[in-house]
């Protein structure tokens, strides 16, 4: 079976790594067909848009799409983030990030870790409903029944289907009484439908989350929330496991599904040759995942586990390798 895969390479040291994913993704013997398609700030340099309506069409007709790094710059009026568009045009309502230990040492590394962070996608505060009225700048949080349910229930399922016993909820309705109230009291009603299968159901209030992401992360098996508070707490996480040059990321919805490594663009970096590609080949685990080729998903997470423990790592993981030699390394790896 063909699979229709688009690769948006992005700004900065995006083209490097998604080009090095591309070629372990040729790498694989799989009936694979490529297109490309443009988003980013180079784009809007380019053509005036950061998102074409072409490069949307695209990763709607795609089997799954492969997106870099991009740069949004913040003092750009009406600009508009191309990944946060492509979320509301497809309604990629679940963004999923696993935090997996690799065996990376680090001040705050911790093993033993197999969790995920399932963070509402569409709406909260990234709902990009703002406006200024003199002094003061206003941000709407919307925040649905819809909207809930249906995360909540995603990580319901991504726990069934993985074998995982607990899921978490977190928000601050102690305080967000109206839109952490409404999430929270629609969680809990979607938790009860999974009582039979002996799935638990735990709530934490968002800073209490924060706080036991450090203390005993090893107690979490899957954590549900809204989307700014996914957002940071994702980030966090990614620190127990090595950092976000090793976080990957699915958002996963009705129109859809677009994988992206969590790092940004680090133009300081671009055109070295040492951007570190670990994050975007463990995306692509997770597109793989998606369409189904799970055999070649598993070789290439073992490779990439494989690289880690030997040592062949860019310098910001401690290595002295370059992009390429990691890659060829996993390619070699995969034989």
């Amino acid at each position: 079976m063909t699979h229709n895969l688009l690769i948006i390479k992005g700004d900065g040291i995006g083209p490097e790594v998604v080009s090095a994913a591309r070629v372990v993704l040729e790498n694989l013997n799989l009936d694979l067909h490529f297109e490309e398609a443009k988003a980013g700030y180079a784009c809007y340099q380019e053509v005036g848009d950061p998102i074409p309506q072409a490069t949307i069409d695209a990763a709607r007709q795609a089997d799954a799409t492969l997106f870099g790094a991009v740069t949004t710059p913040p003092d750009i009026p009406k600009y508009r983030s191309a990944v946060v568009t492509l979320r509301k045009e497809l309604d990629l309502y679940a963004n999923l990030r696993p935090v997996r230990s690799l065996g990376l040492k680090g001040a705050h590394y911790r093993d033993n870790l197999d969790f995920y962070v399932v963070r509402e996608n569409t709406e909260g505060l990234y709902s990009g409903q703002e406006e200024v009225d003199g002094d003061t700048a206003i941000a709407k949080r919307i925040i649905t029944k819809k909207g809930s349910e249906r995360i909540v229930r995603y990580a319901f399922e991504l726990a069934k289907r993985t074998g995982k016993r607990k899921v978490t909820v977190v928000h601050k309705a102690n305080v967000l009484r109206l839109t952490d109230g409404l999430f929270r009291r629609t969680a809990l009603g979607v938790a009860a439908e999974y009582q039979a299968d002996g799935i638990e159901v735990q709530e934490l209030l968002v800073d209490t989350m924060a706080m036991r992401l450090i203390k005993d992360p090893e107690n979490f098996e899957v954590i549900v929330t809204t989307n700014l508070f996914g957002d940071i707490l994702s980030d966090e996480a990614s620190e127990l496991v090595g950092g976000l040059g090793v976080a990957a990321s699915g958002n996963i919805g009705v129109s859809g599904a677009i994988f992206e490594p969590v790092h940004g663009s680090a133009p300081d970096i671009a055109g070295k040759g040492i951007a570190n590609p670990l994050a975007t080949f463990l995306t692509t685990v997770m597109l793989l995942q998606h369409i189904q080729e799970s055999a070649a998903a598993e070789r290439l997470q073992n490779a990439i586990t494989k690289v880690i423990a030997e040592g062949t790592l860019t310098p910001d993981l401690g290595g002295s390798s370059n992009t390429i030699q990691v890659r060829d390394r996993v390619i070699e790896l995969l034989g």
